[in-house]
This record gives C-alpha cells, sequence and structure tokens, in this order.
C-alpha cells in the first residue's frame, strides 16, 4: 500500500482533549482520523494525545516532517 495524498491542504479544526488516531496512510474515510484502511500494510496511525481543547492542523497531504500536525510540506506537492 502507498501512501495516499488525502488533500493538498491541513484539517484545520477545534478538538477537545483525548486520545485522536491521526491516518497516516491517506486511505481512510474519515480523514484525518484512521479507520483501519491501513490494516494488512506496514503504516499504522500516529496517537496524539490532547489534554485541551484547541485547534489543531492535522497533515491532510501525509508528507508532513511534524506529523501528525502540517508543517507546509502540501505546497510542495
Amino acid at each position: 500500500m502507498d501512501k495516499k495524498v488525502a488533500q493538498k491542504a491541513p484539517f484545520v479544526m477545534e478538538i477537545e482533549p483525548g486520545n485522536y488516531a491521526w491516518c497516516s496512510c491517506g486511505h481512510s474515510s474519515n480523514q484525518p482520523y484512521c479507520d483501519g484502511s491501513h490494516k494488512g500494510s506496514d503504516m499504522a496511525p500516529v496517537i496524539e494525545q490532547v489534554s485541551e481543547k484547541k485547534t489543531v492542523a492535522w497533515c491532510g497531504c501525509k508528507a508532513s516532517g511534524n506529523a501528525p500536525f502540517c508543517d507546509g510540506a502540501h505546497a510542495k506537492l
């Protein structure tokens, strides 16, 4: 399974405290979160623990060097 660009922009959203499973493969139908589409591959979600309500920019292109957060890598795709 190859990584897939889910979108060439971050998923910016306000989130509540909790654990989040960010999709690293790009195949999830529940972007930016994992839905298990990676099963059978060597890919896995990135688990992020959030301790307070905040706005985040989840990486949508799956090429960020700061995964699971956007670092602007989508601008070079």
